[in-house]
């Protein structure tokens, strides 16, 4: 492993947690400026030009709010809780393209972290490890509404994982790949998934709000029953890290659903990009043709936020137990059907 590769993985690394990082901080200004308009106000408009110094500022009261401890004798874990939020969080961006590859110094520069063949299991792995931190941070807090709202985001997400897994197989069947490069390469022109697998897309995106507790799940911090959630007796920066990973977490099931059934970096006429415009600049508009996907994502799930009220319980797990999952399952059979009739046909020469 030379140094030039490590240098260049590094610049990577860095480039994709200041991103996730950034879009975190500044989807904090996107909500209320969506919130705004959807409710015909103004928003945030006093710290810089439109407020868009507004999460600066939030982010200063954040740091320098009072550390607050509850009497707890799980202080430790107290701390923890909002850790292991955070970086589960910013781990899953690892195994996402950005876009294809860069050529600089004689050296093709991959747009990614890194390239795994079982990227999309590492993404499940790692999402399934973020709900100990909202457990261990209710549990630790010693408020019975933190308790609970632990309580009912453990078991939400543990529900809608099930069907967002189920979900992928489907897609699976059809790519024959677990690497989300590979997927995004084979989406090119107008050949996105969400064409072919519109059903998983559907359950994905559902379960992507439950995962995230967004409106209409947000029954784990729902401030008119729990105060706010497994979050109550946290201040400063570790109420921060909280809210910050939601955001992250919103920006990467962004970033996930537009890889796996929109193409990703890919758009029409990227091939005649590559041919008259050079393979940096067709590269370059395929970041921003992903970008541009994540943020009419982020859009979506702001403004259903501001527009579907919120699930009673019951309901929340009837969608997942008695819906999404029995159509998954369909979804996989129909697919399974598909492919099978597919492959005779081509074997016999039809």
């Amino acid at each position: 492993m030379d140094s030039a590769f490590i240098i260049e993985k590094s610049v990577v690394i860095i480039s994709v947690f200041s991103l996730t990082m950034l879009m975190a901080m500044y989807s904090t200004w996107a909500e209320r400026k969506v919130a705004a308009f959807l409710q015909d106000r103004i928003g945030p408009n006093r710290a810089g030009t439109w407020g868009l110094l507004q999460p600066l500022a939030d982010g200063l009261k954040l740091f320098s709010k009072e550390e607050f401890f509850p009497n707890t004798p799980n202080k430790f874990l107290f701390i923890i809780g909002p850790a292991i939020a955070m970086s589960t969080a910013l781990m899953t961006s690892a195994v996402i393209p950005w876009g294809d590859k860069l050529h600089f110094f004689g050296r093709d520069i991959v747009m990614q972290a890194t390239d795994t063949d079982s990227a999309l299991l590492y993404i499940f792995a790692v999402v399934s490890v973020g709900v100990y931190g909202i457990m261990i941070g209710g549990w630790a807090s010693n408020n019975k509404f933190s308790l609970m709202g632990a309580v009912r985001a453990a078991s939400q997400m543990v529900s809608y994982e099930v069907a967002m897994g189920l979900s992928m197989i489907a897609l699976l069947m059809m790519t024959g790949t677990l690497s989300l490069k590979e997927i995004s390469a084979q989406q090119h022109g107008w050949h996105w998934n969400f064409l072919y697998q519109p059903l998983s897309f559907l359950i994905f995106l559902i379960c992507a709000f439950a995962e995230t507790n967004r409106t209409p799940f947000d029954l784990a911090e729902c401030e008119s029953e729990l105060i706010g959630g497994y979050h109550t007796e946290y201040s400063s920066m570790k109420m921060g890290f909280y809210l910050f990973a939601e955001y992250a977490n919103m920006f990467i099931s962004s970033a996930i659903l537009s890889v796996l059934f929109f193409g990703g970096y890919n758009y029409p006429g990227m091939s005649w990009a590559v041919e008259h415009w050079g393979l940096n600049t067709a590269n370059l508009l395929g970041f921003l043709a992903l970008f541009i996907k994540i943020c009419g994502f982020i859009f979506f799930y702001m403004w259903v936020r501001w527009t579907i009220p919120r699930f009673r319980y019951d309901q929340l797990m009837n969608l997942g137990w008695k819906i999404l999952i029995p159509l998954s399952i369909l979804n996989i059979i129909v697919t399974g059907i598909v492919i099978l009739r597919v492959q005779i046909a081509t074997f016999l020469g039809f």
